[in-house]
């Protein structure tokens, strides 16, 4: 097993192996890859006894220290979850193969040459996250698909299920005559293994930080690998004059419905000074009685005195809890400045009756993801199996947006000459 557990390994002969296997997995055909996630499928499908009880034994053990309950909920694994992640795994295996398809053909002007590019993998990705064990599966089935090895770095209050499920998938891969190496997991008891991993640039490709945005600024500042930063909550709603309010609502609502880390749940809204005060009562009403908690600018003045005002800094942290804040703005371009300025840059919406109104606000936000009249809530396989996603990246780098199978990749260019010498 290449489950690194013990506190006497080799980390480089580890991330070695690792760099092996993705010369492997590069080299695969397709179908090859395909065989070896129905393996994974089926043995993560069969440890679901085993998986369920190391998650109890995590939770258990949280039970003696000051985990939040929001850590809590992403450590907690269901039947359900699992089986979610089960089924990823066989679309996965039933996905067109991303290797195996061609980008462009461009021929040069003087026809002696011609280009094409091509989809090939980055080669070892890195998986440093928080609680969420289920997601160290689904990242694996991403990079297996991509042809990737994968090493994941879990957080110590997810230990027994991060292993659990770490050789259950290993399991299958041996099923499928491939080495466990393509999966290594780093145990999180050895606290200097994840400075060590990230400062491997030579063997890591690339590093997906994923959890609190404390954890992604450490790994962003010690990293000299390339990172892909994640982006969970602050995302903002502007309500425009036309905007109606049941579609506010249920846009505010159904963003919060993934389950255990709704990764787009929008937690501030800025509303147009023209919208009725009414209409503004009626929303927070209805979100309270939704088991939401409503805070509130002060430039609303003392008119909501049952509601608590916001903290001038929250407007750029998440809350990572149904929890909303409301801000007044005069008009589209002071809600665009102002989330531009404040928001995680990965999904925010407009809920707006102007076609006009919508296209400016489109073209000037500055985010990886924009919603006109339309829930953002993230799905990570919808019925559209190629659009699977680990989750969303909001920076201006590798990739912006949904972190799928094109994420981990990047392309080569080749470039063939007629056979022809000239004079």
């Amino acid at each position: 097993m290449t489950s690194v557990d013990s506190v006497q390994f080799n980390l480089e002969s580890s991330l070695y192996q690792a760099y092996q296997a993705s010369l492997v997995l590069g080299d695969l055909q397709g179908r090859d890859r395909s065989r070896a996630l129905k393996h994974m499928a089926h043995a993560l499908d069969s440890a679901k006894d085993e998986i369920l009880e190391a998650n109890t034994l995590d939770l258990e053990a949280c039970e003696d220290m000051a985990v939040p309950d929001l850590i809590r909920d992403w450590l907690r694994l269901t039947p359900e979850r699992l089986q979610g992640v089960v089924q990823m795994l066989e679309d996965l295996s039933v996905m067109v193969d991303p290797l195996e398809q061609g980008i462009a053909t461009l021929s040069s002007g003087n026809g002696q040459t011609q280009a094409f590019t091509q989809l090939v993998p980055l080669g070892v990705v890195a998986f440093v996250y928080e609680s969420l064990p289920a997601l160290g599966a689904i990242a694996a089935g991403l990079c297996l698909r991509s042809g990737n090895s994968i090493i994941l770095r879990g957080s110590a209050d997810a230990s027994q299920s991060n292993t659990a499920i770490a050789h259950a998938l290993q399991r299958g891969l041996e099923a499928a005559d491939l080495s466990p190496a393509c999966i290594t997991h780093l145990g999180a008891e050895q606290g200097s293994v994840l400075r060590d991993l990230l400062v491997k640039s030579q063997w890591v490709n690339l590093v997906i930080p994923y959890g609190r945005p404390s954890l992604v600024a450490k790994v962003e500042q010690s990293a000299t690998a390339p990172v892909l930063k994640t982006g969970i909550g602050n995302c903002y709603l502007y309500w425009a004059a036309s905007g109606q309010l049941d579609m506010v609502q249920w846009m505010i609502q159904d963003s919060y419905a993934t389950e255990p880390d709704p990764v787009n749940a929008i937690e501030k809204v800025l509303i147009n000074r023209d919208v009725s005060a009414t209409m503004v009562r009626l929303l927070w009403e209805s979100l309270k009685t939704a088991g939401f908690q409503v805070r509130v600018d002060q430039a609303f003045g003392t008119e909501p005195s049952d509601l608590e005002t916001v903290d001038p800094a929250e407007w750029s942290q998440p809350y990572l809890s149904r929890t909303i804040a409301f801000r007044p703005v005069p008009s589209l371009d002071a809600a665009v400045q102002w989330i531009n300025a404040h928001s995680s840059s990965h999904a925010d919406c407009i809920a707006t009756e102007s076609y006009a109104e919508s296209q400016e606000f489109c073209q000037k936000m500055n985010s990886a993801t924009v919603y006109v009249n339309t829930s953002p809530r993230f799905c990570r396989n919808p019925s559209q199996s190629s659009q699977l996603a680990l989750g969303m990246s909001n920076q201006k780098g590798h990739r912006r947006g949904p972190i799928g199978l094109t994420t981990l990749t990047t392309v080569k260019t080749i470039i063939l000459g007629s056979g022809q010498v000239n004079p």
